[in-house]
């Protein structure tokens, strides 16, 4: 099963120069921008501390690109629009969290909610308080017990028969 290619790791270095450890020389913005176009991944790290710089360093690219799409008009490597779109992809790309993880931080969050519904539940028990649960079964109850009355023929109801008047004494 054929792997994908590793991506090309920059180390940028404090006076902002951007080296490709895998071609083995310093590169620009507009040649990262050549290689993102080119359909290469590329990841940006700190060369001192390794913090991942790729972020910021894709906006600076789509931002460069933006201020010199004018002038450019039409380059070889095609309309502006698609050069943006490539590079605005490539920002996607990084910027989407992986399925997997978007998956557990919403079961994490649903559990959490389902914690505090029945905190929330026992607490208004405890105070005896009735719950939304509580207030729908006496509305389903209520409901059965009408449902009962109307078949007996409304039995008891003020309704069912006129009241006679007495005559006064």
């Amino acid at each position: 099963m054929p792997t994908a290619p590793k991506p090309h790791l920059i180390k940028k270095y404090a006076n902002r120069k951007l080296y490709d450890t895998r071609t083995s020389r310093y590169v620009t913005l507009d040649q990262i921008a050549q290689l993102l176009r080119g359909g290469h991944d590329i990841k940006v790290v700190d060369r001192d501390s390794g913090h991942d710089l790729t972020h910021v360093t894709l906006s600076q690219i789509v931002l460069s690109d933006e201020k010199q799409a004018p002038m450019r008009g039409g380059a070889a490597d095609g309309p502006p629009h698609e050069r943006r779109q490539v590079l605005l992809d490539m920002v996607r790309r990084t910027l989407n969290v992986p399925a997997g993880l978007r998956t557990r931080v919403e079961q994490r969050r649903d559990d959490l909610e389902g914690m505090a519904d029945d905190a929330i539940e026992s607490a208004l028990t405890r105070l005896r308080i009735p719950t939304h649960h509580d207030i729908d079964r006496l509305n389903k109850r209520l409901d059965v017990l009408s449902t009962q009355l109307k078949k007996l023929g409304g039995a008891g109801s003020p309704t069912s028969r006129p009241r006679k008047r007495r005559a006064g004494r």
